[in-house]
């Protein structure tokens, strides 16, 4: 049996299996986040908006390389909530849209063809599922998300 590569993970077993069955690491997952919001903080429709609510982009960085980590490989890492976070934004579909956009070409550009397909179904359902979140903010104020 090969020893397990060395890992930041709360799951080693499952985290190397899935870097071995993707080709994905920690080192690419954080190329990936920064030349992704890279993007987005250039971008006409997705900037200001994250602009206007982020003010030091290191702690974000790295809070979602964590993120990333721990949806991607299992690894833990990641301890937020991110439904509360996004549910009161002024987005629409069409912003998620631009989002998923940015982040296919990225994960394509940076990720071997099997990491960048593991990357990107995740990023539809993360993407749909905090939709419905603000979309029920938008509609019911207070109101708890329902996630259909």
């Amino acid at each position: 049996m090969q020893p397990l590569p060395r890992i930041l993970s709360s799951r080693p077993q499952a985290t190397a299996r899935l870097m071995a069955e993707t080709g994905l690491s920690d080192e690419m997952l954080r190329r990936l986040v920064h030349a992704f919001y890279d993007k987005v903080r250039r971008d006409d429709v997705l900037g200001p908006i994250f602009e206007a609510r982020i003010s030091d982009w290191g702690p974000h960085l790295d809070r979602m390389v964590d993120f990333w980590s721990s949806v991607a490989l299992m690894t833990g890492r990641y301890h937020g909530a991110p439904v509360p976070a996004h549910a009161g934004l002024p987005v629409e579909w069409r912003h998620f849209e631009r989002w998923l956009g940015l982040f296919r070409e990225t994960a394509q550009q940076i990720c071997p063809p099997k990491g960048a397909g593991h990357l990107i179904e995740r990023a539809e359902r993360i993407a749909r599922s905090l939709h419905i979140a603000v979309r029920n903010a938008q509609t019911e104020k207070g109101a708890v998300p329902l996630l259909r």
